[in-house]
């Protein structure tokens, strides 16, 4: 049997309001796993608090203060769901061989867990949490996030369909996690790169207990972006592609110029000629900022700056406090 002692990582960004009800349930299925011998005693669940503004950092500590089984993890400032979660992970796994990752609104269904960590004892180190329907999306919601994972594999941008960051990651593919530096990372797209065997887990993702989203349309829009352009190159290709159309257009429209000079009409319409320039205007301004976008992210990657900062680390079965600044 492999070691089986597993925390559980969930990013929290203001989530005052369904904290006290994720950790009960969470509470009960740890205590019904290690009942069951599937999970060490030494198992725990460690909230990160990714720079809430509200209580939840007061809540998760006195979480931990009443019971050992919960552990925080205070990042200096707001950094992202991702850089969050990335921050939990690389915290606990020197103390874990067993990582899950969820978000703590209550929609991942915990009894999935089960299923990973058969899979994890059959030798299996990633277990992709996915989506078995959308059936409490509405139908706005299912056609963007359709659209939202067509575009990032057509864009080179590959990741799991449905999946979002409902995972278990054994200690070993959590390290190969880490040697993936760079600054801009897309854990969704990344992890399958880091190539452990793997496997999947069906589930029902339910509503929403208390709160608000943290990912309107909006922010999934900028996190696409994000995506696209952390995996690939795809985007600046299709620039070059676009460019070699532009310029075959200006030969075929060369030669019908010709054409109209030859046969005595020599003026062109008014409105071909604005459609054209407002045209290649624009085509110019989005390539340039396709183009910037990547020049951006190289600056980032260039300055090396810390992708999470901890501030605290609660941690331990006596209550101890570590404090670990400077952790990335």
């Amino acid at each position: 049997m492999r070691s089986n002692i597993l925390y559980v990582v969930i990013p929290c960004y203001n989530e005052e309001e369904v904290l006290p009800e994720t950790a009960r349930r969470l509470k009960e299925k740890m205590e019904c796993l290690m009942a069951g011998k599937m999970i060490s005693r030494n198992s725990k669940i460690i909230f990160v608090n990714d720079g809430s503004k509200d209580h939840t950092w007061d809540l998760i500590q006195e979480m931990h203060r009443e019971d050992a089984l919960y552990g925080g993890i205070n990042l200096t400032r707001n950094r992202g769901h991702q850089n969050a979660l990335l921050a939990g992970l690389m915290t606990v796994k020197e103390y874990a061989d067993i990582m899950i990752s969820m978000d703590s609104d209550l929609q991942d269904d915990i009894g999935a867990m089960d299923e990973m960590l058969k899979k994890y004892q059959e030798g299996i180190d990633i277990v992709y949490g996915v989506r078995s329907s959308r059936k409490t999306d509405t139908v706005f919601k299912k056609a963007t996030a359709e659209c939202f994972y067509e575009i990032m594999k057509f864009l080179g941008a590959d990741t799991v369909f449905n999946h979002a960051d409902y995972r278990l990651m054994s200690k070993r593919a959590v390290e190969g996690l880490a040697e993936f530096t760079e600054v801009n990372l897309f854990l969704r797209g990344v992890i399958p790169l880091v190539g452990y065997p793997s496997d999947f887990v069906y589930y029902e993702r339910g509503e929403r207990f208390a709160g608000k989203s943290k990912y309107p349309l909006g922010k999934m829009v900028s996190f696409a972006v994000e995506g696209i352009t952390s995996l690939s190159i795809r985007p600046i290709r299709l620039i070059t592609v676009l460019g070699f159309l532009i310029f075959l257009m200006s030969i075929v429209m060369l030669i019908y110029s010709f054409v109209r000079h030859f046969m005595g009409a020599t003026i062109v319409g008014w409105t071909t000629l604005m459609i054209s320039i407002w045209a290649i205007g624009g085509l110019i301004l989005l390539s340039l900022g396709v183009v910037g976008e990547y020049i951006g992210k190289i600056y980032l990657e260039t300055k090396r700056r810390p992708r999470f900062l901890v501030e605290q680390f609660l941690h331990g079965t006596d209550g101890e406090e570590e404090k670990n600044a400077g952790r990335r």
